[in-house]
């Protein structure tokens, strides 16, 4: 009987060696509609890019002649951006804005790291206490108290306005104190033993092994920092202090209005000029994604889904 058994067939003992369904090769019909898809998300996200850097480098003939914008220049010209650098607005701006960038993102992971790994640990009052306190984190103050906060520090006009109101974020602090909580434990209390106390255990041990979450967090700061004009608009009267988001800000709103800022004389169009301050905007923080995508998706989907 058992030799039977054995020596039976697998169709005939009801065994089903398809593979399941997520192991099976995708059909054709599925992979053509994906790549459809896929073609036309990537579309609609490089069309504005061109769009932008496309009118740039176009001459005034061809953009009178398409209304204002085109999608492709038929003669490729540098007349926009020689004329936007030839005041020294846009190069002051661009330096406030990457001065701004860097110190506000070291200062907003060192405070995130640390806070996120203080509350990772276990604490006196237990989890609901911190729990209560980071609820309170998710609500912002309101423009109002803000701006008395800010003049009260007599930080009007300073670029520690621009540093100081985003240096934690609820969001990457949740993101990272949910990693810190996945660390071993008895890694930790193994480097007690050793000797080592707090922050040589942070320095030495947890964040080497948070390579992935951290450059995830520091580039949601960094971009956060480059992108923001709102708090310049607020706290920042001296022009020479405007970082980079704040000069586009004017010339989209104002248009050529915005060109005696620069102490220019715009003989481009004024949609051309606009759109090579929007270039020289864009393509630093551009620079800067790719040394860190191989962590991206790591660093988000670990430190979101392991908490």
């Amino acid at each position: 009987m058992a030799t039977t058994l054995f020596t039976r067939k697998p169709r005939e003992l009801n065994y089903n060696p398809k593979r399941p369904v997520w192991k099976e090769k995708p059909s054709a019909l599925y992979q053509t509609i994906k790549a459809i898809v896929l073609i036309v998300f990537s579309l609609s996200i490089l069309t504005p890019i061109l769009l932008v850097v496309s009118t740039s480098l176009a001459d005034t003939e061809q953009l009178v002649k398409a209304g204002g914008f085109v999608l492709w220049p038929e003669r490729p010209t540098l007349e926009a951006y020689a004329t936007i650098f030839k005041g020294p607005m846009v190069l002051q701006s661009l330096g406030v804005s990457m001065l701004v960038t860097a110190v506000g993102t070291i200062l907003a992971l060192f405070v995130t790291i640390t806070m996120a790994y203080a509350t990772s640990r276990t604490v006196l009052f237990g989890r609901p206490v911190i729990l209560a306190v980071l609820f309170t984190l998710l609500f912002a103050p309101g423009l109002i108290p803000s701006f008395l906060m800010i003049r009260q520090l007599g930080l009007l006009d300073s670029l520690w306005s621009l540093i100081l109101p985003g240096i934690f974020g609820a969001f990457n602090f949740v993101v990272m104190r949910s990693f810190f909580m996945n660390i071993p434990g008895e890694l930790i209390e193994s480097a007690r033993i050793d000797g080592a106390n707090d922050w040589q255990i942070l320095w030495r041990i947890v964040m080497p092994l948070s390579k992935a979450v951290i450059a995830v967090v520091g580039l949601f700061y960094a971009v956060g920092f480059w992108n923001s004009f709102f708090n310049a608009l607020l706290y920042i009267n001296d022009h020479s202090k405007w970082p980079i988001q704040l000069l586009l800000r004017n010339f989209v709103v104002q248009g050529s209005g915005a060109a005696d800022q620069l102490g220019i004389t715009t003989t481009p169009p004024p949609q051309s000029i606009q759109m090579a301050v929007v270039v020289v905007a864009l393509v630093p923080i551009l620079m800067v994604y790719p040394f860190l995508q191989k962590h991206f998706a790591k660093g988000v989907i670990t430190g979101a889904v392991k908490g």
